[in-house]
């Protein structure tokens, strides 16, 4: 009779948790991963206010909206889990209750990733970091503002874990991303305070961030389903690794975490770093043994002072020290790069630690396609993990026949053409291909020159081709940047092509198109051989194309088509 009580009380236990105690433990998850990426400025991108345009909220930072082919593309290459940064506050109310557009949105994409059956990792991302205006960064390591804010953060989470409970192990909930102090210190807590220490502000910050983790993990298993035992992430103050040696205080945030009291029990969470270390000293190259021994004492830390408290590490974001800069270390030195990353993925792997990419590798309208950008760096990275002998797929922009679609959304809203300065001793100036001929008025060329000088060129009415000649007698002898601009109010148009024509009248083809500002661009692409929708699309042409760029004869199943050169919705 014992025993039959034990099996019912069991069952009971189950049924009311959504049958959790299947779950793999966070060990096991993070041994699973495989390589990651972090789908970067995207969801997370933000403007400092509410932004109810939810499109206009995810391409604020130069992104395209997400597809579900993308993170078909970061499967086929070897790529196995993806972190998906979201930034909440210009999406919910002083009470944390978020917009319903918005969590379908956030909905949508964690199920691009979940359908191609890799792991997604969803967290709350820029509303922590070092601004100072706490409308903002309205999470700090503080105890006093953790105070001020658990109602409204506890309530943001209750909102997300509810939204998804229901979900199976392939998703992970991540706390808060990099929560600094008061001082917005790096490195280590109170690092940006006097004397680059100081032992109250730090007490307070590493007690708030345990304070913030667990109200965090108590509010997601108070929702229960699969969130009783859901693998949850929590991140160090800072999401600080404690890299280097050059302070005595650098190891306190891994030394400070604790582990979560959770109602699981043991082995569903996660510690998580973040580790972004220089390849130059000096202005000289680093040595590769150099470079390997900071990737070791690195992992050494994690394993002494996380590990050890009875969870495995994820290194949540990595990259190189320039990773945002204009030149990075794949331009400069790819060779040091691509062995450090092997090196890294190999040491990780080794200690059972998951690693997801910073950004790289897709990057701005090639998402559209989608293509890589750094097609060399995804398969030094695959090829480091699951072994030489990996063979992924790495598709390029050459693999594809491509236009842009613009969609600007009011008056005098740009798209940049050229975004460099330009020698007008060299350049005498451009000519740019529409897919289709513009409305009359509608769109003009403008060029930035010397001294706040402008010259503006409107586009052939005529004909979806125009050639523009820069006036140097107006601009001065260098453009800075010329953009495609709207005149009336919202406007879509297919970019086809643009070059800038050099005094000798050779062309030089433009090949970067991004927004200057109140506009969206994507790519529209085709393979090879197949001509391009949106380059075919002209007035009377009734062909109708799916969004991949194939041709369709008969419309079996509604949705949005490509016709005439525009998106249309086609139910029959």
């Amino acid at each position: 009779m014992r025993k039959f009580l034990l099996v019912i009380s069991t069952f009971l236990f189950c049924a009311a948790n959504g049958m959790a105690q299947s779950f793999e433990t966070a060990t096991q998850a993070v041994t699973k991963m495989g390589p990651g990426w972090n789908l970067g400025n995207t969801l997370d991108a933000h403007g400092g206010k509410r932004m109810e345009d939810v499109v206009q909220s995810e391409t604020t930072w130069g992104q395209p909206v997400t597809k579900p082919e993308l993170m078909r593309m970061m499967k086929e290459a070897g790529f196995g889990a993806i972190r998906v940064p979201v930034t909440w506050y210009p999406h919910m109310n002083d009470a944390g209750v978020v917009d319903a557009a918005w969590m379908k949105r956030v909905h949508e994409v964690v199920d691009y990733v979940i359908n191609e059956g890799m792991y997604c990792i969803l967290n709350v991302h820029h509303d922590t970091g070092a601004d100072s205006n706490y409308s903002t960064s309205w999470l700090k390591a503080d105890e006093t503002i953790y105070n001020n804010v658990r109602q409204r953060y506890e309530n943001l989470w209750r909102q997300i874990a509810n939204e998804f409970k229901g979900y199976g192990d392939k998703l992970l909930f991540e706390s808060y991303n990099e929560m600094l102090d008061v001082k917005n210190s790096w490195c280590f807590a109170s690092f940006a305070a006097p004397g680059q220490y100081n032992a109250s502000i730090a007490t307070s910050a590493y007690n708030a961030i345990n304070s913030y983790a667990q109200s965090f993990v108590d509010v997601v298993r108070s929702t229960g389903g699969n969130n009783a035992q859901r693998n949850l992430v929590v991140n160090t103050y800072g999401s600080c690794s404690g890299g280097g040696t050059w302070n005595q205080h650098l190891k306190d945030p891994l030394k400070e975490l604790k582990y979560p009291n959770d109602p699981a029990g043991k082995g569903h969470i996660i510690f998580q770093v973040h580790a972004y270390p220089s390849l130059v000293e000096n202005n000289r190259n680093r040595s590769l043994a150099s470079i390997k021994s900071e990737i070791d004492d690195m992992v050494n830390a994690w394993n002494t002072h996380l590990v050890s408290k009875g969870a495995p590490v994820i290194l949540g974001e990595w990259g190189t020290s320039n990773v945002d800069a204009a030149v990075t270390d794949y331009d400069a030195r790819r060779e040091l790069m691509f062995q450090f990353c092997e090196y890294l993925v190999k040491k990780c792997k080794d200690n059972k630690v998951g690693t997801f990419l910073w950004m790289g590798l897709t990057d701005g309208s090639y998402r559209s396609l989608p293509a890589f950008s750094q097609p060399d760096l995804a398969e030094c990275i695959a090829k480091a993990y699951h072994g030489s002998t990996f063979e992924g797929v790495y598709p390029t922009i050459n693999d594809f026949e491509v236009a842009y679609l613009v969609k600007y959304n009011g008056d005098w809203q740009e798209l940049n053409l050229v975004s460099a300065a330009v020698s007008l001793s060299e350049y005498k100036g451009i000519r740019v291909e529409l897919g289709e001929v513009p409305a009359q008025g509608a769109f003009q060329i403008k060029c930035y020159g010397e001294g706040g000088k402008e010259q503006y060129i409107g586009l052939v009415a005529s004909s979806p081709i125009t050639t523009a000649t820069f006036n140097r007698s107006t601009l001065g002898n260098t453009v800075s940047r010329v953009t495609l601009q709207t005149m009336k109010g919202a406007q879509e148009v297919t970019l086809k092509r643009a070059f800038l024509i050099k005094n000798d009248n050779t062309e030089v083809e433009l090949k970067s198109f991004n927004p200057y500002w109140g506009c969206t661009v994507e790519m529209i692409s085709v393979p090879l051989g197949v001509e391009a929708p949106a380059v075919a699309g002209r007035t009377g042409d009734e062909r109708i194309f799916n969004l991949q760029g194939q041709q369709v004869d008969v419309v079996t199943v509604p949705g949005i088509y490509i016709k005439g050169g525009k998106k249309v919705y086609v139910d029959h």
